[in-house]
């Protein structure tokens, strides 16, 4: 299995999996995708089921990366999955579970990892492979990335006690809840650098790129992502799709659905890789709170990207994006893998003007019946609504990202027969995570699960940066020159 750049690099001479996920951001600025999708067939998905039931999500894990890594001996990728996968991070092996809401809507519970957060399902692996790959090139590698909320936790907590990688994370300063700035800054590994920019995600976002942009800085520095730019993180979110697929089917081509709440187009363009291997996905159900781009392009064909002005601070602040990363990848699947065109779109027509319209083309005609895309947004007042109605009907407490993506689905599910039930609205985080939108909700406070009671007192440890590219490589050089190893360093190999 080899890589290639969605806007061409790599078109001569393809990339191997670990060269990629070391890297991040390709050279010409595009993201990585494997150059075609395995496919799987009903025998295979029966096989998986077997190994799902008697040997864990892990093992699962593993057979299905087997199909994207080929450059991992199999038995080394099977003790990476096992250590990312184990009862000790996710509370049990099965690491995922389904919970019943009612009315043909299931709950996909992807959150059970340290930080009480889906993206653990994909950060504990990254760290595992960077872990790996770095040890056996004996290099090190520096960690650039940006959160809006639960990314920089699961990162952090990832790299935690891996000396070969440094994190330097930025987020906006004061949009994240109490307790997702409690997970970040209270860390005191030198390790891990959190940063806090004078600006909402999509600056933070950014500057990242900026920086990765400038090559010279990036080879000298070390400079990697763990972003969902990464594919690594991508493909491993593949695997809860088809965990979930497998727990809640059983009958061979069974059909379902997913709802996804959705604001950097990660999450849900897993379920769309699921959906082009071949698993039998039904109807992708993308999910926005009120910062609505992605919802406005599936519905009218354009792509507007907003303004740091025009983006909302909202309930559901991990969704507060206006310029999805993730979303030229699919953008790239949509226009038949034309390397040129979506060079055009995203790297002139995009910056240039900040929007470009795909409407009156045939790719997106063929939208839904192709690639099984709806979507739909959700407001503060949903969100609400639905914490109350789901807690009050099924007894299950969501978050209000989940309550984004349990409203859109209801709301479809009433209007659209041909969504294909069961429906699994995939869990965004735990409740407690955002303990006051729970508050004003429900009228009282989330219980705090006992390893997190008392985070929120702890002293933080964080640097206010302006939103300047040049701030940041500053601080990168300065802070790396502190943390270089001596030459009796057992890490410097």
């Amino acid at each position: 299995m080899k890589y290639v750049s969605t806007r061409g690099y790599g078109a001569d001479a393809p990339l191997d999996f670990c060269d990629i996920i070391l890297e991040g951001l390709a050279p010409d600025g595009g993201l990585f995708l494997p150059e075609r999708y395995p496919q799987v067939d009903a025998a295979t998905l029966a096989s998986w089921r077997d190994t799902l039931v008697r040997e864990g999500y892990g093992a699962l894990a593993a057979r299905v990366l087997a199909l994207y890594v080929d450059d991992i001996d199999p038995a080394d990728l099977r003790s990476l999955c096992a250590r990312a996968y184990s009862a000790a991070a996710f509370g049990s092996t099965d690491v995922v579970g389904v919970a019943d809401l009612g009315g043909g809507l299931l709950l996909g519970r992807i959150s059970n990892g340290p930080t009480a957060a889906f993206k653990d399902m994909a950060m504990q692996l990254l760290g595992e492979l960077f872990e790996f790959e770095l040890e056996r090139r004996g290099e090190r590698l520096n960690i650039l990335g940006a959160t809006s909320g639960d990314t920089g936790s699961s990162a952090e907590y990832a790299m935690l006690g891996k000396p070969s990688v440094t994190v330097f994370m930025l987020t906006p300063r004061g949009r994240m809840t109490p307790f997702q700035q409690a997970q970040m800054f209270t860390l005191t590994d030198p390790h891990i650098v959190n940063i806090a920019v004078d600006g909402v995600f999509d600056d933070c976002q950014d500057l990242v790129k900026t920086v990765a942009s400038d090559l010279d800085f990036k080879a000298a520095h070390r400079i990697g992502a763990v972003n969902s730019i990464n594919w690594a993180r991508v493909v491993a979110q593949v695997v809860y799709y088809i965990a979930l697929y497998l727990r809640v089917t059983s009958a061979p081509g069974e059909r379902l659905s997913f709802a996804v709440p959705t604001g950097n187009f990660g999450n849900i363009l897993a379920g769309h890789i699921a959906r082009e291997m071949g698993v039998p996905i039904d109807t992708l159900i993308l999910a926005t709170n009120e910062n609505d781009v992605l919802d406005e392009f599936f519905r009218t064909g354009v792509y507007r990207v907003r303004s740091s002005a025009e983006t909302s601070a909202t309930s559901s602040p991990s969704m507060d994006i206006s310029k999805a990363s993730n979303f030229e990848r699919f953008v790239y699947d949509l226009l038949g893998r034309d390397a040129a065109l979506v060079r055009r779109l995203f790297a002139v027509d995009l910056p240039a003007r900040g929007w470009f319209d795909l409407s009156g083309t045939p790719e997106f005609a063929a939208l839904r019946e192709r690639f099984g895309f709806v979507s739909g947004g959700s407001t503060h007042a949903d969100r609400l609504a639905t914490i109350r109605a789901t807690e009050a009907d099924a007894g299950v407490l969501i978050d209000p990202h989940t309550a984004d993506g349990v409203h859109v689905a209801r709301s479809l599910l009433a209007t659209d027969e041909r969504i294909a039930r069961p429906v699994v609205c995939l869990e965004t985080a735990l409740p407690v995570k955002f303990a006051e939108t729970i508050r004003e909700a429900l009228g009282r406070d989330v219980e705090l699960p006992a390893k997190f009671r008392g985070l929120e007192s702890l002293p933080r440890r964080v640097i206010d940066l302006p939103n300047d590219p040049d701030a940041l490589k500053a601080l990168i050089e300065a802070r790396l020159a502190e943390l270089a190893p001596s030459a009796s360093d057992p890490g410097d190999r």
